[in-house]
């Protein structure tokens, strides 16, 4: 009877984390070579969700390649960085934090919030609050839930998190609590993506 119970325990914990596991479908992928005070750190992979949120995806693929006047992310610092939570950049307008736009204009809606907060590696859209969405965007460097239904994630770091983790651990300044080093984009492009393909949260 104990050994029962047990394989019923097993099996329901094992059902539980595969509901928990999140699945998600990579569309495309793009990297991003990333500098810590002028020397190369390393490269990042990211796999998009263009299928859950296309429009999210399109803004950000545009700003990266294109741009707005003449603006892409490329040379744009990670000028917000918390330890155990997030680094955060993108802003193609000050390059401070305090700029913003997106290819439909100043701000865009908040698509939808289907994917979660679970981990670290989380590509998601920052915002002051509902549907004010522009160029600014962070990558987790932990589990944040609080965040769900208030951030709309659309991508995932593939390879490369040993970067982002030096960006994680730059000093911040005690006075301006600002990096003490400047970490930027120093290029960005597509990989090739033949056919979408699948990652869980955990990947």
């Amino acid at each position: 009877m104990k050994s029962i119970i047990f394989v019923f325990v097993v099996f329901s914990t094992l059902c539980a984390l595969s509901l928990a596991r999140q699945e998600l479908e990579v569309t495309e992928q793009m990297y991003f070579d990333l500098d810590i005070d002028g020397f190369h750190e390393g490269r990042i992979i990211v796999g998009l969700f263009g299928k859950d949120v296309p429009k999210t995806v399109e803004n950000f693929k545009q700003i990266a390649t294109v741009g707005i006047n003449n603006k892409t992310y490329i040379g744009t610092k990670f000028h917000r960085i918390i330890k155990n939570f997030m680094i955060q950049g993108g802003d193609i307008v000050f390059n401070d934090g305090r700029g913003g736009i997106s290819i439909y204009g100043d701000k865009f809606d908040d698509e939808n919030f289907n994917i979660k907060h679970t981990g670290s590696g989380f590509l998601s859209m920052a915002n002051s609050g509902p549907n004010t969405n522009g160029c600014q965007f962070f990558i987790t460097t932990a589990k944040t839930p609080w965040l769900d239904g208030h951030h709309t994630i659309f991508g995932k770091i593939l390879s490369g998190m040993k970067a982002i983790r030096a960006i994680e651990n730059i000093r911040i300044s005690a006075t301006s609590r600002r990096p003490s080093l400047d970490a930027t984009i120093r290029t960005a492009g597509f990989l090739p993506t033949p056919q979408p393909f699948m990652i869980t949260d955990d990947d």
